[in-house]
Formats: structure tokens, C-alpha cells, sequence
């Protein structure tokens, strides 16, 4: 019997082996026969496996023997590219469609979250941001003037105020589509980016989505802004009715004239009530939105007042037979507005500070949004000052000459003073107007010449009349004549002003546009905007190279009188451009700076500074010796000054069409322009003598100076390092007689008035246009082809030749 609950033990009963047979052999373990497994093939079904023990359930994995197939061909390598491109195309499909229901999706999501997160902005709180006032002040920081706007305490107006004059107008300039549109105009939006695109000029800004511009200050052109703009906007329009946006938007936009709100604006353009604008009053308003700032310019209030009257028309808001019987109206004066304690001549800075707030990307709206107070580099003292001279020389002189100044700090381009016009309400006869620069302008021919190699000493023929290849004669003045007229230097042809020398000089020699390219390189910009017409600076018709004109200051050469102030702060900083400015820094309510002028400054003559330099002061050292020629322009108590007058003679007469006197010393250069509206008629004193540039604006020249730099240090120009022939060449004068109509007048120390003088008409009658009376709206001033050149006492006012 085994053991209770014991096993049997092996090999016994029961057990591995099974019983050994009686009388047979005993064995040992591992010498018994293995018994045969039970079939897999059970009678009753098997119970499942588990789902992680499938194995059975697979298809076995087929065994090939590997020779049994060896007929088989291989795919081609074309084939194995052919799929491998198959599935790459595979994927890129499969990989653009998920980008592309990202593209679906992902705008549409955004635009959601956006929705629930933006806040539309309250027009009461929005008109409140803009009531900060802007202070402007001088360079001591004294107040010059404060904008802020009249509405200031002003009262909001309903949606019963607008009338539909109001209203149609404002939709026909900004948004036709206001009244349909979700806050955004899709085509408008699709417009703008072709422009842009195209190079063109176009917001596709709806209302909505300019006053939500308007209201949060931000104009960055960037696409989370547009993006969020364009929710805010759509919001808006969902949240409130339409009437109320219109309110809202015509209650805060900016209209230019320091005016925000419809209302505001109704008064400062013409003085009137909303309900007594008429459509083409209202018209006007509403397209000075788009750019406010230029709501001065009359070529571009005209532009766009047309504008917005065809819109009217095309969108059935007026007819075309009052479109065809309107005319422009006429704006309230700017001089009839309250301008802050600043009028007269003033208003010139005053609008040249708004220029250059909107050039630097500080526009007034911005500025008043944040309460800037903006620091000029006007001095006061140099203002009152030259206002002081100006009204002293030309008391009782005839009321139709204009005339201008302007003085900056040659070493950093600080505009010290700008006086513009008699007023603040007509042309500014700075910036706003274009003129023959006349002998103002030789400077630059000899600039070329010093590029060239040449000096002060080189030689050329002086004799007059001379005749030069597709030109005709040129004369010089009768008087005017060198020592030894074949061989008269640059330093006495400058001097005495000789046409002949310089024109020579550059036809011959240095060429055309050398003289040009000086003159740029000086501070005579490429181009221009006067009038909203921009004009390429010193170019011959067609933009070809200028004629030989240039070398005298006639033809088609035309500059702005403040461009030549600082062609000559050129020469005063040793050939060193400083780009000229009016604003030094702007800060904010809080006292914070958010802008500071920095210095945008170059070598002008040559990329080595050493060689600009050189070239500066040997234009210098010739200069100097041309205002001490007569005490009306020289310096008091030995200051030293350099400069050159110029004078151009009008078409087809011996008579004076306009004057300059442009200098400086070390540290400011000034100049001074005179002539008529439109610049085409004859320029005479009180005493009716014609007026010379060492006459009425060299006095003015001289008399300002002398006051500007009183008390301030003598400061001698620098020696010259010569280029080329420096001195003037040993000559003996022949016995030549010069003929008895040029008979050369002394130069004089006194201040009596210039000779009166007759000219001989030259042989080549000048080509004249229709006369110019505006020099704001005509395009080119009557080109010239030869004049001569009268006395001039001190030798500088040598007209250039036509």
C-alpha cells in the first residue's frame, strides 16, 4: 500500500512504468517505454485559447524552396522607380489633404476663439483718449504752440444729427457696401491686395473696421492685427446695429485740421452745422479721411473731392447733372482757425513739424492719443530774429515781391530757422516752390571740377562773348571781365561770377551731369514733391543728362530755395551731409521718449571722408573771399563768412526775375531767395532798380547773420588741404582793351543801390512756354536758353545765361 496521500512509488504499481512482470529483470529509471501522446484530433471540441495565443489560428508561412522560382524576372529599375514615385505622390497627396483641412479648419477655429475674446471698443472712451492735447515747443523748450482738438468738450452726436448728405458721402469714399457688409467687405479686402501687390495705394478697410483701427491705436501692418481687426469688426456688426457703428465711427475718425468727429469737422472746413452741409461740402469731408494729413494740398483736396462726387453718382446718391454743375468748394481759410497762439509766417514750422510727424511715422492722430509734446530745433531768438530783419529791409518795398529764408546748423542738419512767405496762408516759398538758382549754383560746377583734379588755380577762357557747339554765344555781364580774359582762373571767374569760365568749364571738361551729381551729393535732392507733383531734380527733358545750363543756374535747372541752405551746410561742415530736421524728440503724457532724432549723416564729395573734406574746404576758401566784397553782405567784426549770390534774368528781357544770396559761417548757413508769384516778372526795388542777389536778399543775408551770431566765437574756416593748381598763375595783362560797351565798374564798399544796367539781348532767343503765374500747379517753369550777365557790384550776381 503507498503512503497516505503519497504518489506510488516509481516504477511500482501505478506507477511511470507500470507493474513489472513476476521473475522479469528489474529496471532502472529511464529504461521504461515512453508511452505515445494522445492524438491532437480530440473527440470533444478543444476549449478556445486565449486571445493573446492565436498561433494556431494564423496561416503558416509558406516555405519556398529557393531555387523554384529562379525563372521569375526581377522588376526593371524603371519599374522600381515608376512605384517608388507612386507612393511618393501617395503621400504627398494624403499629406496636402490634411493641410488643407487644416487651412479650412484652423481660420475657422481661430476666428471662433477670437470672437469670444476680443472686446469692441466704446466710442465714449475712444473720444476721451482723444482729447489729449500736443505741445509743440522750441529748441529751449520754451511753447511755440499747443494743438488740441476744439471739440475737446464736445457733445456726441446721434444718429438723428447725420444727415444724408452725411452719410451717402462718407459711404461713397470709405464703404458703398456699409449698410450689407458683416463689418468687412471681401472685395474690398481682395482689391487692396492686388494693389499692393500691383505697387498701388489702397486700405480695404471698411468703416467698421477702420473705427476699430481707430480705437485701439494699432496700425501695424501685420496680419494678427488685420486678423484681429477684422473679428472686432465682425463682432461689432453682430452686437450693434448699424446705425450705431456709423455714429460711433464719425464720432471719433480724424478728418485733418486737428479735428476729430463729423461735427468738428463740419466746422473747421467751412463753419457750418452738419444739417447745412451740402453734398458737395460734405463730399469734400469725407474724402480727406483716407489721408487727412494732406488736407493743405490742393491738387490732392481736388483729387479726391472728384473722387467721392462720382461715387456719389455711381451709386445713386446724386446725379450726374449736379456732379457736372458743382463746383470745388471753397475750403474755410487756415488762418481763420484758432491755431494755438501761433499765426502769420509761423504756421510754415508748424506745418513742416506735422510733415515730419507723419515722415516718422508719428502721425498728429497718434500724437494726440498719447499727449505728446514734441521739441523742435527751432530757435526762437534766430526766428524773431530774422522776422525782425526781414520786416526791417523790406518795409515799403513793392508788395509783389515774395521772398524766404531758412538757416541750419551745418553740423547736424537742426533746421535753426525757417521763415517761408509774408503769411501762413498762401505758398511756401521754402519748401513749396521751384526757381532758377541763377550764380547760386557755380558753386557745384567747381565741385565737379575738384572731383575732376582741377583747383582754384586752373586757367580757362574768359572772353566774352564766346560760342560753344549747339549753344550759340554766352556773355558774361557787361563789366564783368578777368584780369586776363584768356586766362582767367576759377578763384577770380567765382569771384567776379564769369559765365563764360563756367560754362567752359563743364560743357568741355567736367560734363553735364558731374555737375548734377554734385549738387546731389551736396544736399539737392533727386526729387521733389511741390504742389503733390513730384519733379526729378537737375534732369534735361525726357530725363536725359542736363544741358549746359546747369552750369550757370538756368534752363531747366530749378531748386527749392531750403535745398540750397543745405547744399551750402554742405560746404560749412567740411563735406559732410547732415539730412536737415525739425523735430529732436517727441515724449509721450508720461514723460516717456517714443522718438529721438539720430543723425542720418554722410561724406558727401567721395566715399574717403579726408577727400569730401578737401574738396569742402577748397569750396570754401574761394567762397570767403566773395561777401567781404561790399559791406551790405560782409560780416560784422571780422566774422568769417563764405557764400555766393546768383541772379536769373526774366525771359526775353535785360530785367531781373529772381535773386539769391546763400552763405554761411563754420557753424550756420542761411539763405536767401527773392522773386514774384510765379516767378516770371520782373523783380525792382522801391526805387524801381532791379534787384540783384547782393541788393535786397544780401542785405537781409548779412543783417540776419550779424544778429544770429552775435556774441558767439569768431571761428576762422579751416586751411584748405589744395587740390590741383591752388594758386592763381603769375600773369601779365595785355594791352588789350576790353570793348567800350563792357566797360568793367569797380567794386564798391558802399551801400548804395546797384546801377541800373542794359543788357544786349542774345543772339538765341530763349524757348518759351505759356507763362507760369503758380509755381504750386505749373509743371515746369518757362524753360530758358540764354541770358546775360548785368553788373553786379560785388561780382556775385552775374545772371546765367538762357
Amino acid at each position: 500500500m503507498p503512503p497516505p496521500g503519497g504518489r506510488p512509488p516509481v516504477g511500482g504499481p501505478g506507477g511511470p512504468g507500470g507493474p513489472r512482470r513476476p521473475g522479469g529483470p528489474e529496471r532502472r529509471p529511464g529504461e521504461e517505454p515512453t508511452d505515445l501522446l494522445p492524438s491532437v484530433h480530440h473527440a470533444t471540441p478543444r476549449e478556445p485559447d486565449l486571445l493573446t495565443h492565436r498561433e494556431d489560428e494564423l496561416a503558416a508561412e509558406p516555405v519556398y524552396d529557393e531555387d523554384e522560382y529562379d525563372d521569375e524576372d526581377e522588376p526593371t529599375e524603371t519599374e522600381a522607380k515608376a512605384m517608388r514615385r507612386k507612393k511618393i505622390w501617395r503621400r504627398v497627396r494624403r499629406t496636402s489633404y490634411v493641410l488643407l483641412g487644416l487651412m479650412i479648419l484652423a481660420p475657422v477655429v481661430a476666428f471662433a476663439i477670437a470672437y469670444q475674446v476680443v472686446e469692441v471698443p466704446v466710442p465714449e472712451q475712444v473720444a476721451a483718449e482723444q482729447n489729449k492735447a500736443i505741445n509743440i515747443l522750441y529748441s529751449d523748450g520754451s511753447p511755440m504752440t499747443k494743438i488740441a482738438p476744439d471739440g475737446a468738450n464736445r457733445t456726441m452726436i446721434k444718429y438723428e444729427d447725420l444727415p444724408d448728405t452725411v452719410k451717402h458721402a462718407v459711404y461713397a469714399a470709405e464703404d458703398p457696401t456699409f449698410e450689407e457688409n458683416p463689418g468687412f467687405d471681401f472685395t474690398a479686402i481682395a482689391r487692396a491686395g492686388w494693389y499692393q501687390v500691383t505697387g498701388r495705394d489702397s486700405g480695404g478697410s471698411g468703416l467698421t473696421q477702420q473705427y476699430v483701427k481707430q480705437a485701439t491705436k494699432d496700425d501695424s501692418p501685420t496680419l494678427s492685427r488685420k486678423f484681429t481687426e477684422i473679428v472686432k469688426a465682425y463682432k461689432m456688426s453682430k452686437q450693434q446695429d448699424k446705425n450705431d457703428i456709423l455714429t460711433a465711427y464719425l464720432n471719433t475718425i480724424y478728418f485733418g485740421r486737428s479735428a476729430y468727429g463729423i461735427k468738428e469737422a463740419a466746422k473747421v472746413y467751412f463753419n457750418k452745422d452738419l444739417k447745412d452741409l451740402t453734398q458737395s461740402e460734405a463730399a469734400l469731408i469725407a474724402g480727406m479721411i483716407q489721408n487727412p494729413g494732406r488736407s493743405e494740398q490742393p491738387k490732392y483736396t481736388l483729387e479726391r473731392w472728384e473722387y467721392v462726387m462720382g461715387q456719389l453718382v455711381k451709386f445713386h446718391w446724386a446725379d450726374q447733372s449736379y456732379k457736372d454743375t458743382e463746383k470745388f468748394p471753397a475750403m474755410r481759410p487756415l488762418a481763420d482757425l484758432d491755431q494755438g497762439g501761433i499765426d502769420g509766417t509761423r504756421l510754415y514750422i508748424k506745418t513742416q513739424i506735422l510733415n515730419e510727424l507723419e515722415k516718422i511715422g508719428y502721425d498728429m492722430a497718434r500724437a494726440q492719443q498719447v499727449g505728446a509734446t514734441i521739441y523742435t530745433t527751432i530757435d526762437p531768438g534766430m526766428q524773431t530774429a530774422a522776422e525782425q530783419v526781414i520786416d526791417n529791409v523790406m518795409t515799403g518795398q513793392p508788395e509783389k515781391l515774395t521772398y524766404s529764408m531758412s538757416a541750419i546748423d551745418p553740423t547736424s542738419g537742426a533746421v535753426k530757422v525757417y521763415w517761408a512767405g509774408k503769411d501762413g496762408n498762401g505758398i511756401d516759398y521754402q519748401k513749396g516752390t521751384l526757381q532758377e538758382p541763377g550764380s547760386s549754383f557755380k558753386p557745384f560746377d567747381f565741385v565737379a571740377a575738384l572731383q575732376k583734379g582741377e583747383g582754384a588755380g586752373t586757367t580757362y577762357d574768359g572772353s566774352s562773348p564766346r560760342s560753344f557747339p549747339g549753344r550759340g554765344d554766352v556773355s558774361n555781364s557787361p563789366g564783368v571781365a578777368c584780369k586776363v580774359p584768356k586766362q582767367c582762373s576759377v578763384r577770380e571767374a567765382m569771384v567776379k561770377s564769369v559765365n563764360t569760365v563756367f560754362y567752359d568749364m563743364v560743357v568741355n571738361n567736367t560734363g553735364t551731369q558731374k555737375v548734377a551729381d554734385a549738387a546731389h551729393q551736396a544736399g539737392i535732392p533727386d526729387e521733389v514733391e511741390v504742389g503733390d507733383k513730384k519733379y526729378k531734380m537737375l534732369v534735361g527733358e525726357n530725363g536725359t543728362p542736363p544741358d549746359g545750363n546747369i552750369s550757370i543756374g538756368g534752363g531747366l535747372t530749378q531748386v527749392r530755395p531750403f535745398d540750397m541752405t543745405s547744399a551750402y551746410a554742405t560746404f560749412a561742415s567740411r563735406g559732410v551731409y547732415h539730412e536737415p530736421f525739425f523735430i529732436s524728440k517727441i515724449v509721450d503724457a508720461d514723460g516717456t521718449t517714443v522718438h529721438q532724432h539720430i543723425d542720418k549723416s554722410k561724406a558727401a564729395f567721395s566715399d574717403d571722408p579726408q577727400e569730401s573734406q578737401d574738396i569742402a574746404d577748397n569750396v570754401t576758401d574761394v567762397l570767403k573771399d566773395i561777401p567781404k566784397a561790399q559791406a551790405r553782405t560782409t560780416c560784422a567784426g571780422g566774422r568769417a563768412c563764405a557764400g555766393k549770390t546768383g541772379t536769373q534774368e526774366r525771359a526775353n528781357t535785360a530785367e531781373n526775375s529772381k535773386a539769391w544770396m546763400v552763405g554761411y559761417t563754420p557753424t550756420l548757413s542761411v539763405g536767401v531767395y527773392m522773386g514774384t508769384e510765379g516767378g516770371v516778372d520782373a523783380i525792382k526795388d522801391k526805387g524801381g532798380s532791379d534787384i540783384y542777389g547782393s541788393g535786397l536778399p544780401g542785405m537781409i543775408w548779412k543783417q540776419f547773420m550779424d544778429r544770429a551770431m552775435d556774441g558767439q566765437p569768431l571761428e576762422p574756416f579751416a586751411k584748405p588741404n589744395p587740390i590741383g593748381q591752388f594758386e592763381e598763375p603769375v600773369i601779365t595783362p595785355t594791352t588789350t582793351v576790353p570793348p567800350k560797351t563792357t566797360t568793367p565798374k569797380e567794386t564798391t564798399t558802399t551801400t548804395t543801390p546797384e546801377p541800373t544796367t542794359t543788357t544786349t539781348e542774345p543772339p538765341t532767343k530763349p524757348t518759351t512756354t505759356k507763362p507760369c503765374n503758380n509755381p504750386i500747379t505749373c509743371t515746369q517753369q518757362p524753360p530758358v536758353t540764354s541770358t546775360t550777365d548785368p553788373v553786379d557790384p560785388i561780382g556775385g550776381g552775374g545772371k546765367p545765361t538762357r
